[in-house]
């Protein structure tokens, strides 16, 4: 027996956005594979020097991954379809966090999603619908290193009580 359902149509993509998303898309497949922890390893490392994503953009790579692949349209393609667009998002320069979670509600079941600006991006559930398990957000950036070179001291405001 099957259930009505109908696939979410993407807006149209540029070729070139395109291209990168089915790269992101067959990335994502193999690392979908990997234990939880490893996938959370590999992203960790990946997401080093990029800018927090923005929603619009975020949900532009979502859009360009759904627009080249039936399979993380699906109900079932959270995994991939959500490692598909930070990675997406990361091959701009930017990273969008991405969450592992379960449904706060009943009925239960694990699901993982893409979060920017604090919110889930283009997900059709209320606020507060899941629960994270774990996420990697963007990198928060390095403190500038200070050197002696850098820091003028005014030795009249000094003294020695």
């Amino acid at each position: 027996m099957s259930s009505p359902g109908a696939l979410y149509r993407p807006d149209p993509v540029p070729w070139a956005a395109r291209l990168l998303a089915r790269v992101a898309v067959a990335t994502a497949r193999v690392l979908a594979l990997l234990p939880p922890r490893h996938i959370r390893s590999v992203l960790r490392a990946v997401r080093r020097g990029a800018r927090p994503a923005s929603y619009a953009q975020a949900s532009a790579a979502r859009n360009a991954v759904l627009a080249v692949s039936l399979r993380c349209g699906r109900p079932k393609g959270c995994l991939p379809r959500s490692l598909a667009t930070v990675l997406v998002c990361r091959a701009r320069g930017t990273w969008a966090s991405w969450c592992v979670g379960v449904r706060a509600l009943p009925p239960p079941g694990a699901h993982a999603w893409v979060e920017a600006q604090g919110r889930p991006v283009d997900e059709s559930v209320p606020a507060g619908y899941f629960r994270a398990l774990f996420t990697v957000p963007p990198a928060k950036p390095a403190a500038p290193e200070v050197s002696a070179g850098d820091v003028d001291l005014d030795r009249s405001r000094l003294s020695a009580e």
